[in-house]
């Protein structure tokens, strides 16, 4: 049982496997102190060892010029595989589906012109509503491309009135009801907004079941949550590196392609030079020849520098072990949550109101301030405490197992109350 106090929550970090690994890691600083940062669901902090992983890459750069991509310890031809393994690890995954290319949004696209292939009256798209607006930005475009009306092909499954999450039964009477017609379920992993996890597995199956793909965005999930792609049998998945993957802003993206379409010569692509056939690639023949693993979807030549951030993110993942990071995610979610739900007791009135659900699996917490939420939210900020505020009246916060400590959840919750009184 947890106790509300600040000897209990030395006690905590004491015991924290993971402790160390803060040290790994860059904090913002104000007047020469650390800020407490529960922001790593927009963009993670950057590892200390990034720098000099991009520096590698430059000095490579300057020493070999091109033939960095053949020579050395570390060619960049292999950069790629430094990547895969320890993603596959994360996303539940083998390393020949995952990818590291593009952006999110760029390879979504990618990935319904291979899996969004409208035929007959099977036309429609289900998604979740409220998603990202980039993802309803990408379906309304895809669509219009096809000549179909974004109103009538794309049906977005809504929470129940007065209510903030989508409840798992709707969204599976959703698929059920439009079966005849349905070509693709693109479902987020993790709603942006509310920290709402969703029942991919479930999801994927009630797609296939009704004769439909299943896709995912999982720009809140990878690095966050427990995944399984594989065994769950999604059909794609895409992500971007830069929130709870601490991949750097704007970096390079990733996609998942389950195993059974690798040898699929018949699956529509976009293609490029950098997914052709590696062992004939430099040939320069005619007619693509896709590798024969996720590789196959890649375009472009790929940087190395945004390997490199990225990389230096992954080998900490690694190192302290994805099983480890879960356990202590559980263990700051749970009394995360304990600190809040006091704080309700506390709290005269009703002024909050959690819309993520209590105890959930992912490490967001959204929470509705009906008064002077903005006020609040900048009281945190004077305090040292980075949250994120959504208009017009939601503060998130995101403590994230590698870098952030119990006392830093606490240190929140003493400024939240002490702003509620």
């Amino acid at each position: 049982m947890h106790e509300a106090s600040l000897g209990y929550v030395h006690k905590l970090d004491m015991q924290d496997d993971l402790k160390e690994f803060r040290s790994k890691f860059r904090f913002p600083e104000h007047n020469g102190k650390k800020q407490i940062y529960f922001l790593g669901n927009s963009l993670g902090l950057q590892p200390v060892t990034t720098a000099g992983y991009i520096n590698k890459v430059l000095d490579q750069w300057q020493a070999e010029g091109v033939e960095s991509f053949f020579r050395g310890n570390d060619p960049w031809m292999d950069y790629h595989d430094h990547l895969t393994r320890p993603l596959a690890g994360i996303l539940g995954a083998l390393p020949e589906e995952i990818t590291v290319m593009n952006q999110l949004t760029v390879n979504l696209h990618l990935m319904l012109i291979s899996f969004y292939r409208p035929q007959g009256k099977r036309t429609k798209i289900i998604c979740e509503a409220k998603a990202f607006p980039s993802d309803q930005y990408m379906l309304e475009t895809h669509v219009k491309h096809y000549g179909f009306d974004p109103g009538s092909t794309i049906i977005e499954v809504q929470p129940k009135s007065g209510q903030y999450l989508i409840e798992e039964e709707d969204i599976l009477a959703a698929i059920d009801k439009h079966r005849d017609e349905l070509a693709l379920v693109l479902w987020g992993g993790v709603n942006y907004y509310t920290g709402q996890v969703f029942n991919i597995k479930a999801i994927a199956k009630a797609a296939h079941d009704a004769g439909a793909k299943a896709g995912f965005d999982l720009a809140h999930a990878a690095g966050n949550i427990s995944l399984n792609l594989h065994d769950w049998n999604v059909d794609f998945a895409c992500w971007c590196n830069y929130k709870y993957l601490n991949g750097g802003p704007g970096t390079v993206g990733g996609a998942f392609i389950h195993q059974r379409y690798h040898n699929d010569s018949s699956i529509s692509r976009f293609a490029g030079w950098w997914g052709y056939e590696k062992s004939t690639r430099f040939l320069m023949e005619k007619e693509f020849v896709p590798v024969k693993s996720a590789e196959g979807w890649q375009l472009s030549t790929p940087s190395p520098i945004l390997h490199a951030c990225l990389r230096a993110s992954l080998d900490i993942f690694d190192e302290a072990g994805w099983h480890k990071i879960q356990e202590k995610k559980k263990l700051l979610n749970d009394w995360c949550w304990f600190l809040l739900e006091h704080l309700i007791e506390e709290s005269p009135g009703d002024n909050i109101e959690f819309l993520t659900t209590p105890r959930g699996e992912g490490s967001q917490v959204s929470i509705l301030v009906k008064r002077n939420g903005k006020s609040i939210f900048e009281s945190l900020g004077a305090h040292g405490i980075m949250s994120d505020w959504r208009e017009p009246d939601v503060i998130r916060i995101a403590p994230v197992p590698l870098y952030n400590s119990f006392e830093d959840v606490w240190h929140f919750y003493e400024v939240f109350r002490s702003m509620m009184k």
